[in-house]
Formats: structure tokens, C-alpha cells, sequence
């Protein structure tokens, strides 16, 4: 007869799932799990996709250290032409041998077959029937995919997709609530969604140029992308009376200005709590941006009087992003600067009020610095 402490000697498999980690570990953990029945499968790894810019982006993976293939990386969906098959058939796509690509000249075709992969399995990711990414298995063997192992990774794949779009969907809640509050407020944001797109796709840039000298990983990027806009969420607890004033504020003025990354954090601190999302990984990263971004590496920033590196990367990275954008942007009281006057201001600012390799990281990448702005011009100048 079943005791009462016979009810629970089992133990959940996967309930590590169940706790407040990054995807990145829950992919990880899971890939472990996945090796106990197909040890064949060596990488688990994830790309998005970003509707506006029509690009795929390397997000996160299972293999630990420098032996993921592809990281930090994005390209055109348009010159994957296999993987755009995929999206056509809306069906999965099985390469039992990836010698069929030998002669591909695409870097990511390159970088996986110098890791020595041999095979893989590739899943299209839907979020109410728009696609998202995909989730690829890849195997240092050829030939090990067969009909009853796919049933099964099958069930692991839409178990990963349905982590990852529970990750995005909180995300796209968080920031719409943070949007949300701003625009209830007498607050009107005087920027425009080209301003926001730019800003979010400069940090990127940044971020990905980084990546290497500081362990930043995709998942970081991806959240450095879209946190960096919500920058200055604080001051929608700005009377507008400063917000607004056409001239330069007084000391008393600006001292209620100084107040605004502060506020930004406690904002989402609320909303956090509010919305239930406190378990959702990276928002320190979205915490830092809001409340550090007005620090300066000399220590003559706000609120907190922050130097160098006790400033965190994040909000060196979204102050670069969003200084060069104010600068080479068109307002009402000042004409846009060119690409090159503002990189020599940002240079005289760097090791004073900016990050010198943040600095450097954008300003050596003019040729994408330029592709943003001609893709995200605003409106009126189009």
C-alpha cells in the first residue's frame, strides 16, 4: 500500500524551468535533458527575426563558451535562401549532411561548418502565426535524425518555442506599459519612432561591437536593443513647465530635472511589480539604462556621482546611442549636425562624460551607423 510519503518521491525532471533564470540557462539545462535520450544533439541555439529591418539575429544558445559557431552576428533573411524556404513551406528543415552547403559562401554557412557540425534540424518559431526566429539542432554527426527521434524533438522544440515566446511577450508588456504611463501623463514625447528606432539600433551596434572585451551575450544585446529607448522614462514625473521651457533651466529647475533617472526606475520598479514580471530576466538591464544613463566616467554625472566602470555597460552603451541621435537629428531649435561633427564632439566627450570604447565602437562603424539613418529616417525628411 502507497504511503503518504510515497506521493512525492519523484521529482519534477525539468522543474528548473520553474525558477527566475535567463533563457540562456534554461536552454542550457534543457539541452542536458534532451542529451539524456539523443546524445547526438551537440547545439541548441536560437536566431530571431526583426520585421523591420528583415534581418536575423543570433539571440542565444546552449554550448558554453567560445564553441558556439555563430555569435554576435546577424544577416539579411534574403541571403539564406535554405532558411527562407523554411517560411514557404512552413515546415520544418532537415539536413541529415551540411556537406550540401560546402560551397556556401555565407559567413554563418562558414563559421558552422568550421565548428565541425554535420547535420542539423531546424525549426520555424510562430507567435500567433507570425513568424519570429528559428530554433536549430545541431549534430556533430551526419545522419542522425530518424522519424521517432524527431517525433520526440518535436515536443522539446515547441516546449523551447513556448519559453521563448513567453520571454518576448513579457518583454513587449513591460514596454508597453512603460509607453503606456508615458503617454498618460501631460508628458508629450517630443520624440520621434524614428528617434527610438535609431537610438535602439545604435546601442545595438554598440553592444554587438563590445561583445567580445566585455562577455556580453546575444540575450544581452537583444535586451540592450530594446530596453535603450525607455532611457528617459523618468520624466514623465517632470512638470512641463521644465520639460517644456524653451530656454535653459535655472539651477532650481534643473535640479528637479537631475531627478528623472530616478524616477524612471522607480516607474519600473512599479510596473514590474504590477504587472507581475519581476521574474522576467534582464531587467536590471532596463533598471540600469533609466536610472545610470546620465553618469559620466569622470564622476560629474547624475544621480549617483558614478565613474568609469562602476557605471554599468548598459548605460554607457544607451548615453552613446542617444547623444549621437539628439545630435544628428533636426529639432525645432537646431539643424542637424553631420555624422562627422558629431563624432569629433563625442571623441572630446570620451573619458569625460563618455565611455571611450562606446564611443569608439560606434564611430568605426560609420558605414552601419549610416544604414540605420537612411533606413529609419524621420518622416518629414523622407
Amino acid at each position: 500500500m502507497q504511503s503518504e510519503e510515497d506521493l512525492f518521491t519523484h521529482q519534477d525532471t525539468l522543474a528548473n524551468l520553474h525558477e527566475n533564470i535567463p533563457l540562456t540557462e534554461k536552454l542550457r539545462f534543457l539541452h542536458q535533458i534532451i542529451r539524456q535520450d539523443f546524445s547526438f544533439i551537440d547545439r541548441l541555439a536560437i536566431a530571431l527575426y526583426d520585421e523591420k529591418t528583415e534581418m536575423l539575429k543570433t539571440y542565444t544558445h546552449s554550448t558554453e563558451g567560445s564553441d558556439s559557431p555563430v555569435t554576435t552576428y546577424e544577416a539579411p533573411l534574403s541571403a539564406a535562401p535554405s532558411l527562407h524556404a523554411i517560411i514557404e513551406h512552413r515546415r520544418p528543415r532537415l539536413v541529415q549532411d551540411l556537406n550540401i552547403f560546402s560551397k556556401g559562401t555565407h559567413e554563418h554557412t562558414q563559421r558552422v561548418a568550421a565548428k565541425g557540425y554535420k547535420s542539423s534540424y531546424t525549426m520555424p518559431l510562430y507567435q500567433s502565426g507570425i513568424f519570429i526566429g528559428f530554433l536549430f539542432f545541431n549534430s556533430l554527426q551526419e545522419h542522425p535524425f530518424d522519424p521517432k527521434s524527431l517525433r520526440q524533438i518535436d515536443i522539446y522544440g515547441h516546449l523551447i518555442a513556448l519559453m521563448v515566446i513567453n520571454e518576448l511577450a513579457a518583454i513587449r508588456t513591460l514596454l508597453a506599459a512603460v509607453r503606456a504611463a508615458r503617454s498618460m501623463t501631460h508628458y508629450r514625447d517630443l520624440e520621434t519612432g524614428s528617434h527610438i528606432d535609431r537610438t535602439a539600433h545604435y546601442a545595438r551596434l554598440i553592444a554587438r561591437k563590445l561583445a567580445a572585451s566585455y562577455g556580453i551575450s546575444d540575450e544581452q544585446i537583444e535586451h540592450i536593443f530594446l530596453f535603450s529607448p525607455m532611457h528617459d522614462v523618468g520624466k514623465i514625473g517632470i512638470p512641463d513647465n521644465i520639460l517644456r521651457k524653451p530656454s535653459k533651466l535655472d539651477d532650481t529647475e534643473f535640479d528637479v530635472m537631475k531627478t528623472h533617472p530616478v524616477k524612471g526606475r522607480e516607474i519600473i520598479d512599479s510596473v514590474l511589480q504590477d504587472f507581475g514580471l519581476g521574474a522576467l530576466g534582464h531587467t536590471n538591464i532596463l533598471r540600469n539604462i533609466a536610472e545610470f544613463h546620465h553618469e559620466a566616467v569622470d564622476g560629474s554625472g547624475y544621480p549617483s556621482g558614478l565613474k568609469g566602470d562602476e557605471i554599468p555597460i548598459e548605460a554607457r552603451i544607451s548615453a552613446v546611442a542617444d547623444v549621437f541621435d539628439a545630435l544628428t537629428s533636426r529639432r525645432s531649435y537646431k539643424a542637424a549636425w553631420s555624422n562627422e561633427q558629431a563624432f569629433a564632439l563625442l571623441r572630446q566627450m570620451s573619458n569625460s562624460k563618455l565611455d571611450r570604447d562606446c564611443v569608439e565602437a560606434l564611430i568605426n562603424n560609420a558605414d552601419k551607423v549610416l544604414e540605420i539613418q537612411q533606413r529609419f529616417r524621420d518622416n518629414d525628411l523622407i
